[in-house]
């Protein structure tokens, strides 16, 4: 521990004073990051967040430690953990069906939170610190790109029933992995059964879907294929 800030960890008006500035101080840095990518949570929000969990933290310190009565002071701090789930929950927004935006918001204001609980109890070194990591981790990680390859959807039409096993064995052998799969069956003209199998597949390599297309016409059985 830092001993800077041994006499700001009583609780007086000085300290609570203190803690209250070093809350608006954080949790107006962390936010004004968020707000300067225009996201859900902002200034504002992240100072209310952090000042409300500092205010539980110190409030259990109080009823503990002033008013001598028996309860956990970490009880209201486990509260506010607890309750920035919800809060943080507003912030998620799910665009389609495999794009959700807002889980790095709701993950900050969800720390930002156990920062204000930190100061609230006179931990100021981890709050500090944890400030620092979440303005890390927001804005310089932000730029930090790993490579994603998008989903896909393919549609083959095939006679066997093994051959679907064959194709689907093959797109393992490529790392692809399988998402989805429907199958539907129907007779021809002729009377033979021919289904249609609607894969959905993940890759995770770069996939060249005309040449993949290529081999699963290539296997026995299978009447056409592509990609939807």
């Amino acid at each position: 521990m830092l001993s800077v800030f041994n006499g700001l960890r009583n609780i007086n008006t000085l300290t609570i004073l203190f803690r209250m500035v070093l809350a608006v101080v954080c949790g107006g840095l962390i936010g004004m990051e968020r707000s300067m990518k225009n996201r859900p949570a902002g200034f504002r929000t992240h100072i209310l967040i952090i000042v409300g969990a500092t205010t539980a933290s110190l409030l259990g310190h109080y009823i503990y430690l002033v008013m001598s009565l028996p309860t956990d002071m970490s009880r209201l701090g486990a509260q506010v953990i607890t309750g920035l789930g919800f809060i943080g929950a507003g912030t998620i927004i799910k665009t389609g069906h495999t794009t959700v935006k807002g889980l790095t918001t709701a993950a900050g204001l969800w720390a930002t939170g156990i920062v204000g609980l930190s100061i609230g109890a006179g931990f100021y070194e981890g709050a500090i610190a944890g400030t620092l990591a979440i303005l890390f981790c927001e804005s310089v990680m932000s730029k930090v790109r790993i490579r994603r390859y998008k989903t896909f959807k393919c549609i083959i039409n095939y006679l066997k029933k093994e051959t679907l096993d064959q194709i689907l064995r093959y797109c393992k052998d490529r790392n692809i992995m399988i998402r989805g799969l429907q199958i539907e069956g129907e007779r021809d003209d002729t009377g033979a059964k021919v289904y249609s199998a609607f894969v959905s597949l993940r890759p995770y390599g770069e996939v060249d879907h005309a040449e993949f297309i290529r081999k699963i016409e290539a296997f026995d059985g299978v009447i056409n294929a592509f990609i939807q």
